[in-house]
């Protein structure tokens, strides 16, 4: 018998072979359909790859503007089809460089981003009209959104021709990560402020891209990275809905972000069931019309999580693995992490390398010939029916306490992730689990390897760069913006262009995220155990 315990919230058997009886309940027309049509199991475009490859992404940032261009520009000309901004700790949390509280963090895991000066130098000699960005920002999201778009003003590219995404999903923040600054009442209101603002301004950006991705690194399930990612997509699509949306309006705007990890035939599972329960979650519970509102479109991440420190260079084969999940279970973009990203931020060789996983999957394996090969699988038909079953339960179970709000605020689904990370732990150290390198296959000695080091002299760079900015700017200009931001805060008005207004003021990220502290205040966890 083979066990998956991975796959379920609790360890079940399962066979060693699958037959037609696995697959005899399955209506082709109900449950699967052909590519590009509902339910969208089997893939939401009609050739998916064979049309159009999925996105190479490659995240990336670190230091400041000017070394994370230099990365940008290295990944473009060595094939990346499109960009993945990571910002800094402090950006991240609305905190300027020369904070108190940002010291020692400033460039350490993504890039410092304090003002416009700094995305102009982040995007110099990167036309905004030609390049789709990611940007994996959350509290800050409307923030660093308007600072895009304030460069690409700069650069005479019109906000229609401005494609890419923020990542924008506050409330995976409360359950498993952390970077959060505002109680959630007033986060859903700049989620829906951004969604209102772009569907009429800046019709092709993806305004959330809500996020598995975090919830699987925490230690959740593949089940429960599924229900828990829906359960927040159905609470932002509520929260617009009562901002006075209409649901067509922004829902084709809406993308997902899922994490790919070892199991491979698991994980294609896992992306085929999200997509099925997804569109019919649209259909069914928001009667959703247009089909781009039914589709589950979604970034993929390798898992960070699986990455090791000891023979890290056996960890190409663990995110080739990964990377071959994600393009089987039908992806639209795609980042490989670094063999390196377990000791440090990644080489430009190991970037290289991660790179080329993509692309040799892309070109020379064959699976991106066909759509979706393995549909009709006895094992990968149960393996999708079986997650979509345990993930719907989890939505039940969800729905009767009053929502995902409820659900986070009694500190539900973070208990039901720590439980699952805790047993898994005790799974690899009882060796239930295998990690080759760290509880089998240990070698005596590790071979040293290249780091990527960061110059802790281009700190006090960023934070002087910050100084002088104040000194020069108009801060007449820039107090009366951040002047009317903090009243419209107090009223039911849409925030984004009065945050537009401040950047382009040349305030900084920590001067608009203070303003909105004053009105809303700051989140404090409560214990969940």
């Amino acid at each position: 018998m083979l066990r998956l315990s991975r796959m379920v919230t609790k360890t079940e058997e399962l066979p060693v072979t699958f037959n037609p009886q696995n697959t005899r309940a399955i209506d082709y027309e109900k449950d699967l359909g052909d590519t590009g049509e509902f339910p969208y199991t089997r893939g939401i475009y009609k050739n998916m790859y064979r049309g159009r490859l999925w996105t190479m992404r490659q995240y990336a940032g670190y230091a400041t503007a000017e070394e994370s261009n230099a990365r940008y520009k290295y990944l473009l000309a060595h094939g990346t089809t499109g960009l993945s901004v990571a910002f800094d700790l402090p950006t991240q949390i609305g905190l300027d460089s020369d904070d108190p509280l940002a010291l020692g963090e400033v460039g350490k895991v993504g890039v410092a981003i304090d003002s416009l000066e700094d995305m102009e130098r982040l995007f110099e000699g990167i036309p905004l009209g030609e390049v789709s960005t990611s940007m994996t920002i959350n509290a800050t999201a409307a923030i660093l959104l308007s600072l895009y778009l304030a460069v690409a003003r700069k650069q005479n590219v019109s906000f229609d021709r401005v494609r890419g995404t923020i990542q924008n999903d506050i409330l995976k923040e409360y359950i498993a990560r952390g970077t959060y600054i505002y109680p959630p009442q007033p986060s859903l209101r700049l989620v829906t402020d951004t969604f209102a603002y772009c569907a009429r301004e800046v019709p092709n950006w993806n305004t959330i891209s809500i996020s598995g991705y975090h919830i699987r690194e925490a230690g959740s399930t593949a089940v429960q990275e599924v229900a828990f990612t829906l359960a927040d997509g159905i609470t932002y699509v509520e929260a617009a809905l009562a901002a006075g949306l209409e649901v067509d309006e922004f829902a084709p705007r809406i993308s997902f972000f899922f994490n790919a990890h070892n199991n491979l035939l698991e994980e294609i599972a896992k992306f085929r069931a999200a997509r099925r329960l997804w569109a019919r979650i649209m259909r069914e519970r928001f009667n959703a019309r247009d089909p781009r509102s039914l589709m589950l479109r979604f970034h993929t991440q390798t898992a960070g999580s699986s990455l090791t420190a000891q023979q890290p260079e056996v960890n190409v084969v663990r995110t080739t693995i990964q990377a071959l999940a994600a393009v089987l279970g039908g992806t639209q973009s795609l980042h490989t992490n670094s063999m390196d990203e377990a000791l440090a931020l990644p080489t430009e060789a190991a970037a290289r390398v991660a790179l080329r996983t993509q692309q040799v999957i892309a070109y020379e394996s064959g699976v991106a010939d066909t759509a979706d090969p393995l549909a009709g699988s006895y094992a990968i038909e149960e393996f999708t029916d079986r997650v979509e079953e345990l993930a719907r339960d989890y939505l039940e179970k969800i729905d009767a306490m009053g929502g995902m709000l409820r659900a986070i605020e009694a500190g539900y689904v973070q208990r039901e992730i720590q439980e699952s990370a805790y047993r898994y732990q005790r799974a690899i150290e009882s060796q239930e689990e295998i990690v080759v390198g760290v509880n089998r296959f240990q070698i005596d000695a590790e071979p040293p390897v290249p780091l990527l080091r960061i110059d802790a002299a281009l700190e006090q760079a960023q934070v002087e760069r910050l100084r002088a900015l104040r000194a020069r700017r108009d801060a007449e200009a820039t107090e009366a913006a951040l002047n009317k931001l903090e009243q419209t805060a107090t009223t039911t008005e849409n925030l984004v262009p009065c945050i537009l207004e401040c950047v382009e003021a040349y305030a900084t990220v920590g001067e608009i995220s203070n303003r909105l502290r004053r009105v809303w205040g700051e989140y404090r966890e409560t214990a969940t155990i």
